[in-house]
């Protein structure tokens, strides 16, 4: 069984020298810099490595409070409805049956195979605010192929380059995280501990929240719950998360009803588009 990590910063620096760490303690495991990938050939050839491992370490610098752009760029290009696991699912099914869904999206069968998780994030900043939206967008790696995050974790302080080599615990931690995914390489999604340090939402293991009155929601994954005494909170509905399988089949579900629903309507919706027609005014470099 093989991890493959994904280094999001720049060659050599903090971020890496943490997937380093990770990947070292992992065993048998592979980097891909994502600096390296130039066309949509090496996005696919990236695909290729992702549906075949078995673990995934991801570590990215944060730029902003978040990921870096690149990241971003390869979670929207590549990891849509072709990576969702319910829809994997759900198109297999109907293909076996002999029926053609609404929107027939790619089918490769192997993203619903068990795959683990660990992510790091490292930026420059000592205080939390700086860092908060790391880790809940890193799990956008993760939820559509339905793969078990087993390990997570930000560090600090690292603001100039290489800088985190000064910090010897979070290159220990970095390693303990290498080895958390490795330890539970081959487990099934319901079967895989999370080892990371424990946060408010049961699903997701981040603390990141919406409130609406007494209701509460993960905004990393949407597990439902509400305020109790004291300012607890009760999680009262962990199927509304998007990491669960019942959401992601509802989803999934819904895209389809929604295809056909449009499809109906087609030549409407052409004809409105042609009244829009180009806008007069495009600007370009």
């Amino acid at each position: 069984m093989r991890t493959l990590g994904l280094g999001c910063g720049q060659p050599g620096g903090s971020a890496e020298i943490l997937l380093t760490a990770a990947l070292r303690a992992a065993g048998d495991a592979r980097l891909v810099r994502l600096t390296d990938l130039e066309t949509d050939d090496d996005l696919w050839w990236l695909w290729e490595l992702l549906v075949e491992c078995d673990g995934l370490i991801v570590s990215t610098p944060i730029m902003t409070r978040t990921i870096a752009a690149r990241l971003k760029s390869v979670i929207d290009r590549l990891l849509g409805p072709n990576a969702d696991a319910a829809i994997i699912e759900h198109l297999v099914a109907a293909r076996r049956d002999g029926s053609e869904p609404a929107v027939p999206f790619r089918v490769d069968e192997r993203v619903l195979k068990p795959r683990v998780a660990g992510f790091l994030a490292v930026g420059g900043s000592l205080t939390p605010q700086w860092k908060t939206l790391a880790l809940p967008l890193l799990h956008t790696v993760a939820f559509s192929m339905h793969i078990a995050v087993v390990d997570q974790v930000v560090f600090g302080g690292a603001g100039t380059p290489r800088s985190i080599l000064l910090d010897a615990a979070a290159i220990e931690r970095a390693a303990r995280l290498g080895a958390n995914v490795a330890s539970q390489l081959g487990v099934a999604f319901d079967d895989a501990r999370y080892l990371g340090e424990p946060g408010l939402c049961p699903m997701c293991h981040l603390s990141v929240v919406e409130l609406a009155g007494t209701g509460v929601t993960c905004a990393t994954c949407g597990s439902a719950g509400e305020l109790a005494d004291g300012g607890t909170i009760r999680w009262t509905d962990l199927s509304s998360s998007v990491l669960s399988m019942a959401e992601k089949r509802a989803h999934a579900l819904e895209i389809q009803q929604t295809a056909a629903a449009h499809g109906h309507r087609r030549a409407e919706i052409d004809a409105r588009a042609a009244e829009f027609g180009t806008f007069e005014h495009v600007v370009r470099p």
